[in-house]
């Protein structure tokens, strides 16, 4: 019977609510919390609700569409099993967007947190800042799993929620007198729009290439939650903080603060430390200012600490189902850890607060490169259709065309070109996947080869018809190598035949047995099976006919190591004739289990020695 306390519609709601606020603050990123300030001052309130909608919608709709997947199939796996197949050909892209984004988080406490304070010298005091801010997130990715970061980020909520009620309360009545301030920059001219379109395509599209908010999704799914209602609850959270967060820069342009603002590179100003720069300023209010950088740092740690568990989650999973053999070779524990990207993200962050650069750098990778990724994404979730590749050259080549284009409208003041850097990679989507003959987009290599150059129907050979006969002359008759092929090479008889006269379907199987053995004679001079620790079985097996083939003619049986993971080791098979018909391929997976208890092991360092020069 199902425990009343997890199915209940009470647990739900209240699972619902401890969701959605960690749902939010994973979403505080850096980009969120401080571009709000950015975009509010140079465009008054009007340019912080147009910032903070599309960014709660987007969030929202995330959880809404995510919920409407795993309702597509029962169980509370559906979800995982989807992402699991979906997301295969964006792995790279999920990795590079949340490098980018823990970098752009780190990046920005560092610089509009804590430099703003100018603590000197800035060569001892910033590396220092950096490795706090590092080893909170990763302490506090260590210490809470998945299921139990709803449970922490309750108590960070509270800590900020604290943190801004002493501000409030410190500041009185002028904290709400800066929402009638006019703005600085008009928004009705095509400077503002250069702004909105690519935010409002940012932000709608973003979470879909997010691993926070995926594993999210899949664990509320897991604890039988609604994540559309958990999503709900997220984005009015997230959007409570923004707004706060913006209304208190209205607060401080409306006190004068414009004289801190400082103009960089192209002549833009920006805003994102003034806040902190305010707080700072003699005379020095600590308890403004201690709340302020507590809820900085609290925004900023619970986006740290989820980034860690996700990145965990990503790497373990593909470690587990990788094929290739670097994954043999390096110890598990450093594949699966976030830690060296963790320390790649703060080098990153150092290295931009160091030669002063600016949030908007980073952010223009959000806006354009991965638009047309998470567009294509959310296409490929719904279009039937090969899902095992995506064409990889050319969304790259678009992506970063859309940046440079972008880039260059940012720089010269032409905002026409920063809006065409973000609707560049959508089009090129649309038509990628409407074009006719998309498919050919999408498949690979192997599958291209998987396509007989001829008609699929192979006739049966004709009885009479005269066969090549085997060649003349000697041959190793254990095998011999051909690059990284191993070959075996015989002649068919009549005990390989059916009643028909064409080889019996199962000899192919027993072909490949026969040749695998020699394989590992000849690789695996020394094994012994009566003192062997460990065993070598045959996890799968499968074979493709091609076409066939009679007594007596000469046969040749290739079979090489494909690749291999931590636990499993695949075997191809391709069989020719001795007119270099091929007749049929296929492939095998291996397994080793202890020779004492039958225990599943890791591929034995005896057999990574004896298939490394072989794959």
């Amino acid at each position: 019977m199902a425990n009343p306390t997890i199915t209940s519609p009470g647990f739900r709601f209240l699972n619902a609510l401890l969701w959605g606020n960690s749902v939010a603050l994973s979403w505080v990123w850096g980009l969120g919390l401080f571009f709000s300030v950015q975009f509010t001052v140079e465009f008054g309130l009007t340019g912080l609700l147009t910032f903070l909608i599309p960014n709660c919608l987007g969030l929202f709709l995330f959880g809404a569409i995510a919920d409407h997947i795993a309702r597509r199939n029962t169980g509370s796996e559906s979800l995982a099993v989807f992402f699991n197949g979906w997301s295969r050909p964006f792995r790279l892209v999920f990795f590079l967007y949340q490098i980018i984004a823990l970098s752009l988080t780190i990046f920005a406490l560092i610089r509009y947190g804590w430099q703003p304070l100018g603590l000197q010298p800035d060569l001892l005091y910033l590396p220092l800042t950096a490795l706090i801010i590092l080893a909170a997130g990763i302490l506090f990715g260590e210490e809470f799993s998945i299921r139990r970061i709803k449970y922490s980020h309750a108590v960070f909520l509270a800590i900020i929620l604290c943190c801004i009620a002493v501000i409030i309360a410190e500041l009185g009545s002028p904290y709400l007198r800066g929402i009638h301030r006019p703005s600085l920059l008009p928004t009705h001219d095509l400077s503002f729009w250069g702004y909105v379109v690519p935010i409002c395509i940012g932000f709608l599209v973003g979470p879909w290439l997010d691993l926070q908010q995926w594993q999210r999704a899949i664990q509320i799914r897991r604890e039988n939650t609604s994540i559309t209602a958990s999503y709900a609850v997220g984005a009015l959270i997230f959007g409570g903080v923004l707004l706060f967060h913006g209304i208190l820069a209205l607060w401080a342009m409306e006190g004068g603060a414009g004289k801190v603002i400082q103009k960089g590179i192209a002549g833009y100003p920006y805003a994102e430390s003034l806040l902190t720069r305010i707080f700072s300023t003699d005379p020095v209010n600590p308890w403004l200012l201690g709340s302020y950088l507590v809820f900085l740092s609290a925004c900023i740690l619970t986006t740290l600490d989820s980034g860690y568990i996700a990145l965990r989650w990503f790497f373990q999973s593909n470690a587990s189902r990788s094929k290739n053999p670097i994954f043999a070779l390096i110890p598990e524990k450093l594949i699966t850890s976030p830690i060296p990207a963790f320390i790649l993200c703060a080098v990153i962050a150092v290295t931009g607060a160091a030669i002063g650069i600016e949030l908007e750098y980073f952010m223009i990778f959000f806006a354009t490169f991965f638009v047309g990724y998470s567009a294509l994404a959310i296409g490929r979730a719904f279009m039937n259709g090969p899902v095992n590749a995506i064409p990889q050259v050319k969304m790259f080549c678009i992506g970063s065309l859309a940046v440079v284009i972008f880039a260059y409208g940012y720089f010269l003041h032409q905002p026409v070109f920063q809006i065409l850097g973000s609707l560049l990679p959508l089009g090129y989507v649309l038509w990628l996947m409407l074009k006719p003959l998309a498919g050919e987009d999408f498949i690979t290599e192997g599958e291209e080869l998987d396509q007989p150059a001829t008609a699929s129907v192979v006739p049966l050979t004709p009885v009479g018809t005269v066969l090549t006969p085997a060649p003349t002359g000697t041959h190793d008759i254990t095998g011999h190598f051909e690059d990284k092929w191993f070959v075996h090479t015989f002649v068919a008889t009549y005990a390989d035949t059916n009643s028909v006269g064409n080889v019996y379907f199962g000899m192919y199987a027993m072909w490949v047995g026969k040749t695998r053995e020699l394989f590992f004679n000849r690789v695996m001079p020394k094994f012994n099976l009566k003192e062997t620790p460990f065993y070598i079985l045959t996890r799968s097996f499968e074979h493709k006919f091609v076409r066939e083939t009679r007594e007596f003619e000469t046969v040749s049986v290739k079979i090489r190591v494909a690749g291999h993971n931590r636990k499993f080791v695949t075997l191809e098979h391709e069989i020719y004739d001795s007119a270099g018909n091929q007749l049929g391929k296929g492939s095998q997976s291996l397994l080793f289990v202890s020779s004492t208890d039958y225990k599943m092991l890791d591929i034995p360092q005896d057999v990574v020695t004896a298939f490394l020069a072989y794959t």
